[in-house]
């Protein structure tokens, strides 16, 4: 598979995977173009084949005969970014501080998400804006009766699907309560370090700026949270948008073994929600079962069963299971006490 120049991607500015995406074009200095337009009745206007499930970001790749294939899955185009174009590296060199960077882009890509898409969804006033506001990203000049019908029936549909991501009145609190938790953690982060893991961005922080330009600049209910929480956060997530300017090296990333305390505390946040979460799914996956049931912070969670975040804790393990000895021990040293040791699964 081959990746064409400039870089080609259809996605949508409400969309936090795209906006991951093109921020991370932006700062690795990729040539690239971003179509904004839904991939569907893109590909279908090119004639090219779509997959079973298209979902934004699309990027269009080649095959070897120069035939155009879209592929979707942020996490492993970014390392397929990382071989075609070297330079500016997004992936720490530190293996052990690479993993805990792989540990923080599954988070803000799978938990960080339900907070996205329960607070654009689960109340009136951010659905009204979503539903109103998401159709003209796709066209500007759709005619008015054109966009109060694709807002009713859009809005109706996302709004239905807030159980795939278990969003209810059961788990409002529990979403809301992690959301917070998370913010101040990031405020005493911030105030320490520039970036999550030292003074570059790694894959992981363009994971979470992804959530964040819409927490924080798009959905009005999040983003009064987090302006009233973090200031730290809201100015980041502005500075994410394009570091193209930003200038860095190897010694930018931060040693393991200095970094301040206040990862721990994002770390616990990632162990007391997400962990159990993903070990529940993957347990139900693997004995076939449609929907899984935890305790998550004093909530009996319970929500649909999903094959792909059951593939995110095998890659987890796969990732930490590559680590020599030496670097597994200094990563078992930093998790220490904040349930992500839960994860980690070690092969006999």
């Amino acid at each position: 598979m081959n990746i064409p120049q400039p870089v080609e991607l259809i996605g949508s500015p409400g969309s936090p995977y795209t906006r991951k995406m093109v921020a991370l074009l932006r700062y690795r200095r990729i040539p690239h173009q971003t179509i904004w337009a839904d991939p569907v009745t893109e590909l279908k206007r090119r004639g090219i084949e779509a997959p079973r499930l298209v979902f934004l970001p699309t990027f269009i790749y080649s095959d070897d005969a120069g035939n155009a294939v879209p592929r979707s899955d942020s996490t492993p185009i970014i390392r397929e970014l990382e071989h075609a174009f070297p330079g500016r590296s997004v992936l720490p060199v530190d293996p052990a501080l690479a993993f805990i960077d792989y540990l923080l882009e599954d988070f803000a890509d799978e938990w960080c998400t339900k907070y996205m898409f329960h607070y654009r969804w689960h109340f009136a006033a951010d659905a009204d804006n979503a539903g109103s506001l998401l159709p003209t990203y796709m066209n500007v000049t759709l005619p008015d009766e054109d966009w109060k019908q694709f807002k009713t029936l859009f809005s109706e549909r996302q709004v239905g699907r807030l159980r795939y991501v278990g969003s209810n009145d059961d788990t409002a609190p529990v979403i809301d309560a992690s959301y917070r938790r998370l913010l101040r953690a990031l405020e005493q982060h911030f105030s320490q370090l520039p970036f999550l893991l030292g003074r570059r961005p790694g894959a992981g922080d363009f994971a979470l700026f992804g959530q964040l330009s819409q927490l924080v600049g798009f959905d009005p209910t999040p983003r009064a949270i987090a302006h009233k929480l973090s200031n730290r956060t809201v100015g980041w997530t502005g500075l994410m948008e394009d570091l193209s300017g930003l200038e860095c090296g190897d010694a930018d990333w931060e040693e393991l073994a200095t970094l301040p305390d206040t990862l721990k505390g994002i770390l616990s946040e990632v162990g007391r929600v997400y962990v159990p979460a993903l070990l529940a799914n993957a347990k139900a996956v693997q004995a076939g079962e449609k929907h899984w049931q935890a305790p998550i912070d004093g909530c009996d969670w319970n929500q649909q069963a999903f094959p792909y975040q059951a593939k995110c804790l095998g890659w987890i393990n796969d990732e930490y299971n590559s680590l020599s000895e030496p670097d597994r021990d200094r990563v078992n040293g930093l998790l220490a006490g904040t349930g992500c040791e839960k994860l980690l699964l070690p092969r006999d």
